[in-house]
């Protein structure tokens, strides 16, 4: 593998992501939603795990490629519709970035390493599966889990609990020290909640 491998499927990654329709403001620019989504995610890894390969790299910045490709709605509006959407979000996800990444030439062990981690794969036993779910986490709490808490005001304190302690059993050991260690920017009204979940 080289840099200018890296590199190329980095360009891709980010040009398909650029296609998304729906847009979201960030620091008073206007972004491609699922390309701010892997903007988050490279800089999290950055933060978290500097030091992770450059096939894992390629893997986490793309875990949710082309999202907009298979709404939420296309699946029955019950648990059973979530979790076949979910499983199948992940696999597509997978599919699409092994994809770019044999386009540019990279080896069948290489894309094995990334379809396994961005389909979830063997989450309690891969480090990459577990690398992905981790860094997911942290954005989720970081970025997104604030703006999700203002568009569920029916959840009770109860409902919030078991959110935050889900997010929180999926983490690594590792990601929830850093989680609280001042390095991650905790959505400051959700604090109180998120200390109660995790005592």
């Amino acid at each position: 593998m080289t840099q200018a491998m890296f590199n190329k499927t980095a360009e891709l990654i980010n040009a398909t992501n650029s296609d998304d329709p729906n847009k979201e403001l960030y620091n008073d620019k206007l972004w491609p939603k699922e390309l701010l989504y892997s903007h988050h995610m490279t800089n999290m890894l950055n933060r978290f795990a500097p030091d992770t390969d450059d096939v894992m790299k390629l893997g986490i910045s793309a875990q949710h490629i082309e999202r907009w490709k298979s709404p939420r709605d296309a699946y029955s509006m019950d648990k059973k519709g979530y979790y076949q959407w979910r499983t199948q979000l992940y696999q597509f996800h997978a599919d699409t970035v092994c994809a770019l990444m044999k386009q540019v030439g990279y080896s069948d062990a290489e894309l094995e390493r990334v379809n396994n981690a961005v389909s979830k794969k063997s989450l309690n036993t891969n480090a990459d599966t577990q690398l992905v779910e981790d860094i997911a986490a942290l954005v989720f709490i970081e970025h997104y889990m604030q703006a999700f808490a203002d568009k569920h005001p029916e959840y009770d304190e109860k409902k919030w609990l078991e959110i935050i302690l889900r997010t929180w059993n999926k983490m690594s050991d590792h990601a929830q020290k850093f989680a609280l260690s001042g390095d991650l920017k905790l959505p400051e009204p959700l604090i109180p909640l998120i200390q109660k979940a995790i005592a």
